[in-house]
Order: structure tokens, then sequence, then C-alpha cells
């Protein structure tokens, strides 16, 4: 497995704009160029596509400890290969049967490039920006480099797996609505949308309320999680999976 990504930069704000895993075969190996060679042929290579909540991933060479900038970390549009993370380990024990040769795109609700964002009142800022995305109001984080513009979002592949997070609180409306909106576009667009949930709500209830247990977890879930993230990828196309 090997991860790619393309990197930009703001106002010291670092994202991670473009992402993909390539499920390769044993020992193989590709190039940026092999890599580049593939996406311009995106609806034969891409089987798919992986929605997460935000990215903290550093390119080969560099760590996530501090901003790439400091690390004298060039922004210069280039792909980069990654440091693989759980992520993408989960991702190739799963789709290594079925996927193998594909690329996978993931994508994420917020492209910002920070560690533990969940638990920083950055959360607090992309609930204002979501708020003003529609108006000619400016954002405090770029709005073309951090969010997805959902009505004009391209997705390719046939599935779009949610794995983006299920704990909105009344106060993160805007983000709960962006989520939702994208898995309904998702669907518009002739993909089948797939996720993980559990008896909290039945599958047909999951996009309207924007829920979609994320595939990594720790303590008692963490087990669970991964093994229905499997199962789901087993096939082709993947499935539904419920936790009991």
């Amino acid at each position: 497995m090997q991860a790619f990504g393309k990197y930009a930069t703001t106002f010291e704000n670092e994202y991670l704009t473009q992402h993909f895993v390539y499920v390769n075969s044993d020992e193989e190996k590709i190039t940026i160029d092999e890599l580049e060679q593939m996406l311009k042929k995106k609806r034969k290579t891409v089987a798919g596509t992986v929605i997460l909540y935000n990215p903290s991933i550093a390119p080969i060479g560099y760590n996530t400890d501090s901003r790439l900038s400091e690390q004298d970390f060039e922004f210069n549009d280039d792909f980069h290969e990654l440091i693989p993370t759980n992520i993408h380990h989960l991702m190739y024990q799963s789709m290594k049967k079925e996927y193998k040769g594909k690329l996978i795109e993931i994508k994420y609700l917020f492209n910002l490039n920070v560690s533990d964002v969940q638990s920083t009142s950055i959360v607090d800022k992309f609930e204002i920006d979501l708020d003003r995305y529609t108006s000619e109001q400016l954002t405090i984080f770029d709005r073309e480099l951090n969010y997805q513009d959902y009505l004009n979002i391209r997705l390719t592949g046939k599935f779009v797996f949610f794995g983006s997070g299920h704990k909105y609180d009344k106060e993160y409306i805007n983000t709960y609505t962006y989520t939702k909106n994208l898995a309904k576009q998702a669907e518009k667009l002739g993909k089948k949308v797939v996720y993980i949930h559990d008896r909290n709500y039945n599958e047909d209830e999951c996009i309207e309320q924007a829920y979609f247990l994320d595939p990594i977890a720790t303590g008692k879930a963490r087990t669970t999680r991964a093994s229905a993230f499997k199962k789901m990828f087993s096939t082709n196309p993947p499935e539904v999976q419920r936790l009991d």
C-alpha cells in the first residue's frame, strides 16, 4: 500500500488538498509519474472514495510534530508519497483482495492538516465558516482549500464510504448539515454510499442523521469497527455494516 498527497498553504494554515491510496500487490511499488498516469484514466483506475473528518499526515521525510513549513517543506503543487497511518493500514488489509491494483481517493470534510483537531477550538471556527460559506463573507480558513463544494464535488468510482464521525452537538448544526448534504449529493451522483452504523439508527436513517462511525477508534470499539470495515470491503461493491 502506498499513499500520495498534495499540500497547499495560506496564512500559516496547511491543507492536504488531494490524497490517494494505491492498493498494490505484494511488494509492488509505483512512482509519482506512474500515479499521475493512472490519474489521467480515473474512470478505470479509481475504485471509489473514502470521506473522513480531517487529515493529520506528513510526507515521507517529515512529521506531524510541527508545521511542514517549519520543516522546510516546499509547497509546490506536486504529489508526495506519504507516511502510512492507521487508516492506510486498515484500508490495505481490507481492500487488498477485491481492490488490488486500484486507487482509492480520500477526501475530508475539512482539509486542514492538524492533529487531534476535534478536541480544539478549531471546530468552532469550522462551524462559523460553514455558516458563511454560501455567502460573500470572508471565511477564517481558505474557502477552496479547506472545504468541499458539495454541489460541484467530483467523485470517481462506484462507491463513497463515509467515516467522518457521528457526534454532532446541537451547536454544530452547520457541520451536521454540511455532512448530510455531501452524502445526499453522492447518492444524487449515482454513487453507492456506505458506512458503519450501530443500533442508534437504522440504515435508512443514517444519511439523514449524518451518522457515520469512524473506522478508526480506541478502546473496545477499535476491534469491532476495524472488523466491520474489513467485512464491508470484502465485497465489490462494498456493503453497509451494522455493529450489533
